[in-house]
């Protein structure tokens, strides 16, 4: 199981109602489908071996007992393949009639789950056929021997620990108290339902919400096979609409009234991980569960998996996909933002800000949303101070875009050239002003925060941070300069969505000439501007020193969010910027955040207040509290081995 990835599917074959030689027939031809793919758990849906539509045949000793014979060369079928199979039956057991999803692995049956929960209104009448499943697993004969039933039984992977398989079948998990609730809380980490749910309109997005709020709630992987096509239309319409779901999100769903497997590659790690950090997930407890071991081959499946990752890794994970959720998603982070600062002037009183405007992105969002808090609060623009302070980097271009921005805001722009006052400083100091090293580059951001501290002193007003998260990831501010403040709203945010955070503002702010500004600021290359400009234009650009930001933000997510370690990151981005960016320079720019992210934190120990917007902050207070000698070897020797293996696989 390579970086925690494991494969699941969820199939619906085309039945034939109470015809269980040619149901399993097809369900086999789909076994072998689903392995030649690299699917290590395979689920079908809720009694596909006779169909979920036999009505009183239910009743009939022949289908009982052909649906028994059937499962029995199912479980011949699967011997020699590396796939753990879930396929729904009736089956007898103490003379009652139980709707069970069997569990076969290696040519092995190895349990049976009984539905709980039986439906008996609308169309379903499945107390008319079937008996309450029960908890406590009991021995059922089976080709002479005995093997567990029951809902609270647990299939767990002797290869792979971090699979641990539970099962419900249907409307179990529509119930109020659904048996995946004490299946997870006894150690499941995917869950499956074997299902028959019928079509009717708007239940398929409800369908949907359960499965994802379910994975979500429980941290766990969760599969959903569904019946389809060939179920009898009598009086409902089934549409095979199957959904894999982890944590919350839908990783594969089929196309309703189509048959056919959907795929999906779970990332167990990640389950994992976000376990250990939910402090309020309960340590998992077996008590009142059997646990039945299974093993698999899963050589075969990592080759399969290596080829292509069934599943989307979004390159931007900071960043909304869909454009409306975009636009909602930016008005809340703006609003959050505004509220922190909001309730911070108020607490001390304060009706006056301050922050240095350089026409570039970060410091833009910073005043647009010191002018929304201001707006909140019913204080005149007028006292927001914005400081433009030209030096030796000072294009043309960004100077005009701070000036007018602060103008359309109303913002008092008040400008200090601090040309004289860092020439002098240097003279000093004994730095020539043709030596372009760290200190010419620091010397001009520490005097920058120096008047901006200073000014705030004479109006009696709040210093607001600009920089943002990507920048502290990277340790890409000068410390004690503009990696200081008295307030930093853009903290939590990073690079990819600071950019986006200023679209939404142009797209919608409704004014011609402020969104021509932002237009432009969007269109400059992000630089500190610390260095003489080239034929006027900027000399400096960020990007082209410590490596793209979408890179790095994406690291970063991963990084913080997950725990992964640099050799997963590094496939995850290779398969997000396929076509973007090559191996060769993933690989540079990741050595260097792992570099940056150790050898930078003490930066990061002594951050100013500041919201915290999603669910990824740096607050040495709160989300990140990481020493600032921590050794970086094992990190780098992680990408190292990866890297080499990859060579060597060449």
């Amino acid at each position: 199981m390579k970086d925690g990835f494991f494969r699941v599917a969820a199939a619906t074959p085309e039945v034939k109602v109470a015809d269980p030689v040619y149901n399993r027939t097809v369900i086999c031809d789909m076994i072998d489908e689903g392995v030649r793919n690299g699917a290590g758990l395979m689920v079908f849906p809720e009694l596909c071996l006779t169909a979920y539509t036999c009505g009183d045949l239910f009743l009939q000793d022949v289908l009982i007992r052909q649906a028994k014979a059937q499962l029995k060369e199912l479980v011949k079928f699967t011997e020699g393949k590396p796939v753990l199979v879930f396929a729904g039956l009736p089956w007898e057991h103490e003379g009652k009639l139980f709707n069970v999803a069997a569990a076969i692995c290696g040519g092995e049956l190895l349990g049976l789950v009984p539905k709980k929960n039986l439906p008996n209104y609308g169309e379903f009448y499945e107390q008319r056929y079937f008996a309450e499943g029960f908890d406590e697993p009991v021995m059922t004969q089976w080709e002479g021997r005995l093997l567990p039933m029951g809902s609270k039984l647990l299939f767990r992977c002797a290869d792979i620990p971090s699979l641990v398989v539970g099962a419900e079948i249907c409307e179990d998990l529509w119930v109020s108290n659904p048996p995946s609730i004490g299946h997870v809380l006894a150690g499941a980490t995917v869950m499956i339902n074997c299902s028959a749910s019928d079509e009717t309109v708007g239940k398929a997005e409800y369908r949907r919400r359960l499965v994802s709020g379910q994975s979500a709630r429980l941290i766990c992987g969760y599969v959903y096979a569904n019946a389809g096509e060939g179920e009898s239309t009598q009086d409902l319409v089934f549409g095979g609409h199957n959904l894999i779901s982890e944590d919350g999100q839908i990783l594969a769903e089929s196309k309703r009234f189509e048959t056919g497997i959907i795929y999906a590659d779970m990332d167990l790690e990640k389950l994992a991980a976000e376990r250990r950090k939910t402090t309020t997930y309960p340590a998992a407890s077996h008590s009142d569960y059997m646990v039945w071991d299974f093993s698999l081959d899963t050589s075969a499946m990592e080759k399969l998996q290596q080829k292509k990752l069934r599943r989307f890794i979004d390159s931007r994970p900071f960043v909304p996909a869909e454009e409306k959720t975009r636009a909602e998603r930016c008005q809340e982070i703006f609003t959050i933002q505004a509220m922190g600062l909001k309730k911070r002037l108020e607490h001390i009183g304060c009706q006056t800000a301050v922050l240095g405007l350089s026409g570039g992105l970060d410091s833009t969002l910073a005043l647009l949303v010191t002018a929304k808090a201001f707006d909140m609060l019913g204080i005149s623009r007028n006292n927001i101070h914005g400081i433009t302070m030209p030096c030796f980097g000072t294009t043309d271009r960004t100077y005009q875009n701070a000036c007018r921005m602060a103008e359309e805001l109303g913002a008092t722009l008040t400008e200090v050239d601090i040309k004289k006052s860092v020439t002098q400083h240097f003279a000093d100091i004994g730095q020539s002003l043709d030596k372009h090293d760290v200190t010419y580059e620091n010397g001009q951001a520490r005097e920058r925060t120096q008047v901006l501290m200073d000014m705030a002193n004479q109006v009696n007003g709040l210093v607001i941070g600009t920089g943002d998260m990507s920048e502290l990831a990277l340790g890409w501010a000068t410390y004690n300069g503009d990696h200081m403040s008295m307030y930093g709203v853009n903290a939590s945010v990073p690079k990819t969505l600071v950019r986006h955070l200023v679209r939404y503002y142009a797209d919608t702010c409704g004014e011609e000439t402020l969104q021509a500004v932002l237009l432009d600021v969007l269109d400059t290359p992000v630089s500190p501007e610390l260095l003489p400009p080239v034929d006027g234009a900027i000399a400096q650009k960020t990007e082209d020193l410590v490596g793209p930001y979408e890179l790095h933000d994406f690291f970063l997510y991963y990084v913080l969010r997950y725990g992964c370690m640099p050799s997963k990151i590094y496939r995850l981005a290779q398969t997000a910027f396929k076509g973007e960016y090559d191996k060769e320079t993933i690989f540079k720019w990741l050595d260097v955040f792992c570099r940056r992210f150790f050898s930078q934190q003490f930066k990061r120990s002594c951050l100013p207040d500041g919201p915290k917007v999603g669910s990824v902050g740096m607050s040495p207070r709160g989300d990140l509290r990481m020493p600032s000698d921590a050794s970086r070897q094992i990190w780098l020797a992680d990408l190292a081995q990866a890297r080499d293996m990859e060579q060597k696989e060449k």
